[in-house]
């Protein structure tokens, strides 16, 4: 059945904002997951919480519950193409994953010149910049326009309440942040996702823009996908049909990430400096309906929101 409106706003009362289950574990908190690590094992909790240029700024309703879903949904679709630490998702809010060596680098491909922030490749170019993290741009680019090819541009991976900053392939090595070796495994596999992730959404009828995937090593030193996958956090998407009308127009692409989120933020004059404005239910609420509708294009199932209280589910689901 279908989320309705009345039960999007309903659910802005009961959002996942943090939770406190010392029992799991020592606590980690990110800028949207909580993880609690015990016995080699990350107990992760994907809250509601929402971020933008590095900043939390509040909740969107059943935001966790679908970001969950559809991580576990890409981890298993590419479990053959790239060892992952979930094990076992015993709540919609919920994974519970090997504990890795967490890599300090995230592997951001982009395959379109785009982004609001101020860090962005399209931000770049437009002030004049023709070199992006260690590659070379061609001139004569618009924004949205897809790249000749993919490009892995890393970025650093910044404590909560701190700024990624993107830096390159030689920057990441010479900063002791990963060895020349595994940034090329990493570099291989994180294009070769990329590539499976864009394949599918085309056939789904997306635009797979952009990611991030974060690594680590896993007990035996292998190189694992950790964390999150094409989710609408870490990923951009848009509609494949009407792209090319867009480009032709001079207008934006139409997103389902949280993309539209940044922009009503940059509408507002914010770009992650100084106090976020607060975010109105019903902006809350129309981006819990692009995440439901990118879950629902994705996955081709329907979205199935528990609205039971989360914490005390998640207390009963987790055996605490």
């Amino acid at each position: 059945m279908p989320v309705s409106p009345e039960v999007l706003l309903a659910q802005c009362a009961q959002t996942v904002d943090s939770t406190d289950f010392p029992t799991l574990g020592t606590r980690i908190q990110g800028k949207v997951r909580d993880s609690y690590v015990k016995d080699g094992r990350r107990t992760i909790i994907a809250t509601d919480r929402i971020s933008a240029f590095d900043v939390v700024l509040g909740t969107i309703p059943l935001k966790g519950q679908i970001l969950n879903q559809l991580a576990a949904f890409w981890f298993e679709r590419t479990k053959d193409l790239a060892p992952n630490h979930i094990l076992e998702v015993p709540d919609p809010n919920v994974t519970v994953a090997m504990e890795c060596e967490i890599i300090p680098v995230e592997f951001v491909v982009r395959g379109f010149l785009t982004g609001s922030s101020n860090t962005s490749i399209w931000t770049a170019y437009e002030r004049g910049d023709r070199h992006y993290c260690g590659h070379t741009l061609p001139d004569g680019m618009a924004k949205h326009q897809r790249l000749p090819e993919p490009l892995l541009t890393p970025t650093t991976k910044a404590e909560r309440g701190a700024h990624d900053e993107p830096v390159s392939r030689e920057e990441a090595i010479a900063g002791g942040l990963i060895t020349a070796a595994r940034y090329q495994e990493a570099e291989e596999l994180a294009l070769a996702l990329f590539a499976e992730g864009q394949r599918y959404a085309d056939k789904q009828g997306l635009i797979l823009v952009d990611t991030k995937y974060e690594m680590g090593l896993d007990p035996q030193g292998r190189l694992t996908l950790i964390d999150e996958v094409h989710t609408p956090d870490s990923s951009r998407y848009w509609y494949r049909d009407g792209y090319d009308e867009a480009m032709g127009a001079g207008v934006d692409p139409t997103a389902l990430d949280k993309e539209f989120v940044r922009r009503w933020l940059v509408e507002h004059g914010y770009r992650g400096e100084g106090e976020a404005p607060a975010l109105p239910d019903d902006l809350r609420c129309e981006a819990a309906r692009r995440y439901i509708e990118t879950f629902e294009l994705v996955t081709g199932q329907p979205f199935d929101a528990d609205t039971e209280a989360p914490l005390p589910r998640m207390r009963r689901n987790l055996g605490l």
